[in-house]
């Protein structure tokens, strides 16, 4: 009788699909006791969008200002992506001055995607003021954007073969007064997080991971970087011109909410010097060196994988051609879909009130996820 009366007192609570934690249309199932969580279910699916069966259905380039549109906040990474994978089936080397452009393109687009996290996170944990601040200097970034290629979010810049066009005259000098300006700002925002005992307060100790959690569960990007595990795509199987740069990946051990917090704030410090150094080497590059090849419509029938180091974690395609100008298949892991399948274990014995600071430390864009 006395476990009975002890099971009665819980209940399940669901929270979404529509609710201001979710950063999108999926549900959270939480079973719980006074306050307490025992249990939680992740439910996905909502959006219905069947981005990779109409992948069958376009040719190659078709699919770029799709690919855009897996993640409107890391467009460009998702972009390069697929041109990535197309090359490696296509067994083409882009010119050195489109991978120097594609550096650059990929670290602000990873830049303003974690400022669009951390004005999220504002929002989370209620603090206005944070929101307010990171869109603001997101904003710069995405002028940048603008300037490169015309377009703020769905920017359709990488080629099969390279980028759309060369960087225009200007660029260069306002980037790198972007970047500098940016630096600065971020310290501001900084200050106004770390000395909030409630923004901090909310986050440490809650939404543990360990490094076998992170093996099992198939976790990448910040959150697997803040439990411990030192790896990133970029430095450890480098693709286009991040094996010339130097930058540290951040890593933390404590493996909590705010260690994950902490890896994105410096990894937008990396990014800054990333951004520095492939500038830097674009000077050394002549003006009229070619930055995209004509490549053929076709792609030889096999099968072909890629990825990439998303700001979310490990992005990765595999596409099986036919020998025609549309794939056969076309197959996109999601770091977001493997990560948001452990808030299973991540919310165990928290409270209600803990899941928007854990679930924020996720970055989910449900878009991608529900592709």
């Amino acid at each position: 009788m006395a476990e009975e009366k002890m099971n009665s007192d819980k209940m399940w609570v669901t929270m979404g699909p529509q609710h201001p934690f979710s950063h999108g249309l999926w549900t959270l199932r939480v079973e719980v006791d006074g306050e307490i969580i025992t249990d939680a279910e992740p439910e996905v699916g909502y959006l219905h969008r069947g981005w990779e069966k109409e992948c069958e259905n376009r040719t190659y380039n078709k699919i770029i200002p799709m690919a855009d549109r897996l993640c409107y906040s890391a467009s460009m990474t998702w972009s390069h992506l697929f041109c990535k994978v197309a090359e490696e089936a296509l067994d083409i080397e882009v010119p050195e001055r489109a991978q120097y452009l594609r550096v650059v393109a990929d670290e602000i687009c990873r830049i303003q995607s974690h400022l669009m996290w951390l004005a999220a996170v504002g929002t989370d944990v209620g603090n206005l003021t944070i929101f307010l601040w990171a869109l603001r200097e997101r904003e710069f970034m995405l002028d940048l954007n603008v300037r490169l290629c015309g377009q703020r979010l769905t920017t359709n810049y990488p080629r099969i073969g390279g980028v759309r066009n060369d960087m225009p005259y200007y660029f260069e000098r306002d980037c790198m007064r972007a970047i500098e300006r940016f630096e600065k700002s971020l310290w501001d925002i900084i200050r106004l997080t770390d000395d909030s005992s409630i923004f901090v307060g909310r986050m440490k100790g809650i939404g543990y991971i360990t490094r076998k959690d992170v093996a099992n569960y198939g976790i990448t990007g910040p959150a697997m970087r803040g439990c411990g595990v030192d790896y990133d795509i970029r430095r450890d199987d480098p693709y286009d011109a991040y094996g010339e740069m130097e930058f540290e990946v951040p890593v933390l051990k404590e493996g909590d909410a705010y260690s994950r917090y902490m890896v994105r704030i410096e990894e937008m410090f990396q990014s800054c010097e990333i951004i520095r150094q492939a500038m830097k080497k674009l000077e050394s590059i002549p003006k009229n060196a070619p930055y995209r090849l004509k490549v053929p419509k076709c792609i030889p029938e096999g099968t072909h994988m890629a990825r990439i180091e998303d700001p979310r974690g490990e992005g990765l395609m595999y596409l099986v051609s036919d020998g025609t100008e549309s794939p056969y298949r076309l197959k996109v892991r999601s770091p977001v879909f493997v990560n948001v399948s452990a808030s299973k274990h991540m919310v165990q014995g928290v409270r209600i009130a803990d899941i928007p600071a854990i679930m924020a430390m996720i970055d989910m864009c449900l878009g991608e996820t529900d592709r």
